[in-house]
């Protein structure tokens, strides 16, 4: 165990050390950042209105699409919770969350988490395809350690230095969002409506899973951009095809819909955003077997990757 963290903190020393690191991270907070000034000093301003009269509004628009012939049952379900969470708001005094405040930027920036994956690939894919291309390969084997655990730590670190990502885009939009918006509202909880019964729910908790979910996906996707680094040891090919899932996976997915084999793609589980929603992609599918489905993909990626570094000899 001991070995495995000298490891890792060897990785993470090469990473700390590495400009690119750096200018990804300064790069995710000057955009929130600009971000958070665009909207803040940017668009319509307009006076702000009565948000109860607004859910007003918008109770009889929901109520005029409930009477509609044609409706689905799924629709209907979806406009009834909105119809009981906002009459919760108005017997509770519980304003929704606005865009331009500080829950409604830190929601908004949650966006930049596209951006953080792209970070991530680059890093998985390079990580350990760089060690064959500079030749610094032959430093690490020549070590006692053996090459599951070099290879363990170079995941732990990849992983780590996502997570970090995760944290500045978090600290930073609340921060931002805060000094931009005020703070005034901080305490506004986040309501949730399962099965009829309405829960307040903290925000920081309600953002944190937010962030939770978001994980899953980039865990895979760096999964998946260190597996083909780790067997072509090409860091390029790596990035390349990360980057191309990472833009069209959820189109393609969304194309072959039709097909019921379509929900064992990866990309169709990797959101389960879905099953919150109440909206699964494909009709069956549930928040289990999506977590069944993702597991089964991260040991193939990992045994992939073990058999791609360990058993392959190093060519001089």
């Amino acid at each position: 165990m001991r070995n495995i963290i000298n490891l890792v903190r060897n990785e993470n020393m090469k990473l700390s050390h590495s400009i690119s690191t750096w200018i990804m991270i300064g790069i995710l907070v000057v955009i929130t950042i600009a971000a958070g000034l665009l909207i803040r000093f940017t668009g319509n301003q307009a006076p702000k209105s009565d948000w109860k009269a607004d859910i007003r509004i918008q109770d009889q628009s929901a109520k005029q699409s409930l009477a509609q012939p044609g409706i689905s049952k799924m629709e209907k379900e979806g406009i009834s919770k909105q119809l009981q969470t906002n009459e919760y708001r108005l017997k509770n005094d519980i304003q929704p969350v606005q865009d331009r405040s500080l829950w409604g930027f830190v929601e908004g920036a949650i966006g930049l988490i596209s951006l953080i994956a792209l970070f991530s690939i680059v890093m998985g894919g390079k990580i350990v395809a760089n060690e064959f291309s500079e030749g610094t390969i032959k430093l690490l084997l020549i070590r006692p350690s053996k090459r599951w655990k070099i290879l363990l730590s170079k995941y732990i670190a990849v992983i780590g230095y996502t997570l970090l990502m995760l944290l500045v885009l978090l600290v930073v939009s609340i921060l931002v969002g805060g000094t931009l918006f005020s703070f005034k509202g901080a305490g506004t909880p986040f309501l949730t409506n399962s099965s009829g019964i309405i829960t307040e729910v903290n925000m920081i908790a309600h953002i944190v899973q937010l962030y939770g979910l978001q994980c899953i996906n980039l865990v895979m996707m760096v999964t998946l951009a260190f597996m083909i680094s780790t067997v072509f040891r090409n860091s390029a090919m790596a990035i390349g095809i990360g980057v191309f899932l990472l833009t069209v996976g959820s189109t393609i997915t969304m194309l072959l819909l039709r097909f019921n084999w379509s929900k064992y793609i990866l990309f169709a589980n990797t959101n389960l955003n879905q099953y919150i929603d109440g909206q699964p992609l494909v009709k069956g599918m549930t928040m289990k077997f999506s977590i069944i489905v993702l597991i089964v993909y991260f040991i193939i990626f990992n045994v992939i990757s073990y058999i791609g570094f360990t058993k392959r000899d190093i060519v001089a």
